[in-house]
């Protein structure tokens, strides 16, 4: 058994989970080995003193002997009691400590992945990720821990006492523990493939009830309560049978022991009255001693029957979390990266080709001028990598070929901090963390006075509405802001990046939730707001773009067109025909 232990301790994810944990709960894990070490101690001290326990109270009239063996058993279980106290309280600190660190750490390494990590996996992946595989990575260190410091060495003691009392008795009841042992062996190659499906499982119970959240409206509109309900149903059996069978595996172990176990002290005990090679039959204390040390070595036995399955349970849920770890961050700062020099710089793009990781290309041989200081509209079809440019803007991807600039400078050779601080963004797709109205808004600058807080909401057009509100800026917008109406999420996203009053603005159809009345507004805000300011629009409805100085037309990952409003309308082009189509509609409207 301990040969097939060690083996599976040489397991390359098992010993990084080891070296990189406890080493860092040093100190927790010494005071709970050290406990369990007198733990293992007082067992084979229980099964030991048996033996003057049956003495003594066979003889009988040697009342100080009685009392002497009663107090040291008493000592023995209290001592046993504080170190099992002691064990549990240390051993359940380094265990959330591990817990604790692990899932800080997963989701450091999450916040450092690019956009296109996110937009290739579920959120629900991740979420079972960062939830079980740290409690894994957990129950594999206690396992290892427990299972070599107190049952090992529990085991080896009461071993200890069995040999001393009975070493022939010894030598047959050992012979169980092989063929126990081909029983686990059994069991454990079933284990991973099983647990495998069960994580898969998971992750489909918790997509399920994101996409319930998050889509109930279409879920009531459409009548589709049964559907939902039938995939999870599905799910959650196919989770439940999976869970079964790891339960079957699992329980499998402790009815071969117990039989085991039982033939083998039924076994000794009809042996203890047979004299073997001309010795004499065992005296009561003697077999009440070894057959105690016996009973109390199947426990820590049926343990360490079970350690195997229950690390490979384990480590097959930490495995999930080396592979978010491991996983190379695709967007990375240069160790030598540079802080962005401040004030108002033009943003370029040279010779820009990208495309996504499914290798559909976005941008051929892009290039653009945007103007230190000026407004510039990005339009075009749907489709033409409008939205592309503002995410390589703010470098959520790098391009395939040439460069994004600004001021000059390569993006690729500045510190993330100096380009966000750079930039303010309002995107169409409007998102607000689960907090007060105050406290999104104030994230655009976190030492904001409320009187910024205040100003910005103005300008924005969103001050009315929020003193509206039940508790004014007080008032909590629920997750994703769900308790707020679409155009008064995007307003509270638009105040939020005024508010950050960077010298880029970035906007990707920013005025799209909002009526034809808010929009005016916004729309004068904005005309004050992007004076002196590098402001890139995109948008659809081109009413919102007619005063910029420059309107670049995208079509196909291509500039087809680029100039002033007038200048465009002068020629036969495809910004003539989007203007024509637009407003021409909206005359007959």
């Amino acid at each position: 058994m301990l040969k097939k232990l060690i083996s599976q301790l040489t397991n390359e994810s098992l010993v990084r989970l080891l070296r990189e944990n406890v080493r860092m709960q040093a100190m927790n894990y010494t005071i709970a080995i050290l406990a369990m070490v007198v733990i293992a101690i007082t067992s084979a001290l229980t099964a030991w003193i048996m033996k003057d326990i049956i003495n003594s109270m066979m003889e009988g009239g040697n009342r100080a002997q009685v009392l002497s063996v009663a107090a040291a058993v008493a000592a023995i279980f209290t001592v046993k009691g504080i170190a099992t106290y002691v064990q549990m309280v240390w051993l359940g600190r380094a265990g959330n400590s591990i817990v604790s660190h692990q899932q800080r750490k997963l989701y450091l390494s999450i916040l450092k992945h690019s956009v296109s990590f996110f937009s290739k996996g579920n959120s629900s992946e991740l979420l079972m990720r960062v939830t079980m595989s740290a409690e894994g990575a957990r129950r594999v260190i206690d396992t290892v821990v427990t299972g070599f410091a107190r049952d090992l060495l529990t085991l080896i003691g009461l071993i200890f006492v069995m040999f001393y009392q009975q070493p022939l008795l010894s030598l047959i009841s050992l012979v169980v523990g092989p063929i126990a042992l081909l029983g686990v062996r059994k069991i454990l190659s079933y284990v991973r493939d099983i647990m495998a499906a069960e994580m898969t499982g998971q992750a489909e119970i918790m997509k399920i009830i994101q996409e319930t959240s998050a889509g109930i409206r279409v879920v009531k509109a459409f009548d589709l309560e049964d559907n939902v309900y039938d995939r999870m149903d599905d799910a959650v059996r196919s989770v439940e049978k999976k869970r079964n069978a790891i339960r079957r595996l699992e329980a499998a172990t402790s009815p071969l022991m117990e039989t085991l176990a039982g033939f083998a002290i039924a076994s000794v005990v009809a042996l203890s009255t047979v004299s073997f090679f001309g010795q004499s039959s065992t005296s009561a204390g003697q077999l009440m001693s070894f057959i105690t040390a016996v009973l109390m070595a199947y426990e820590p036995a049926k343990r360490l029957a079970k350690m195997r399955v229950n690390i490979e349970t384990g480590m097959r849920m930490a495995e999930l979390m080396y592979q978010v770890l491991d996983r190379p961050v695709e967007v990375t700062e240069k160790p030598d990266a540079v802080t962005l020099p401040s004030g108002i710089g033009g943003v370029s793009l040279k010779d820009v080709d990208f495309e996504y990781m499914n290798a559909q290309t976005v941008l051929k041989g892009l290039s653009i001028e945007f103007e230190p200081g000026k407004t510039t509209a990005l339009v075009g079809p749907s489709g033409g990598g409008k939205s592309t440019i503002i995410n390589l803007i703010m470098r959520l991807y790098d391009p395939t070929n040439g460069s994004v600039e600004i001021g000059g400078t390569d993006l690729r050779d500045v510190t993330f901090k100096s380009l966000r601080q750079v930039i303010s963004f309002v995107g169409q797709d409007t998102f607000l963390f689960d907090g007060t109205v105050k406290n999104n808004i104030a994230m655009g600058l976190h030492d904001a006075t409320d009187e910024q807080i205040i100003d910005a909401a103005k300008a924005a057009n969103a001050h009315e509405f929020i003193m509206e509100l039940e508790d004014g800026y007080e008032t909590r917008v629920g997750e994703n802001g769900k308790l707020l109406s679409g155009g008064q999420r995007q307003r509270i996203s638009i105040a939020r990046a005024l508010l950050r009053d960077s010298p880029i603005l970035l906007m990707d159809e920013a005025t799209s939730a909002l009526d034809s009345g808010s929009e005016v507004l916004i729309k004068q805000a904005l005309d004050r707001l992007t004076v002196g300011r590098t402001t890139i629009l995109i948008a659809h409805r081109l009413s919102t773009i007619l005063n910029a100085h420059k309107i670049v037309v995208i079509d196909k990952g291509q500039v087809v067109e680029e100039g002033n409003l007038n200048e465009l309308l002068q020629h036969n082009s495809l910004f003539r025909e989007l203007y024509d189509h637009q407003f021409n509609s909206d005359a007959e409207v």
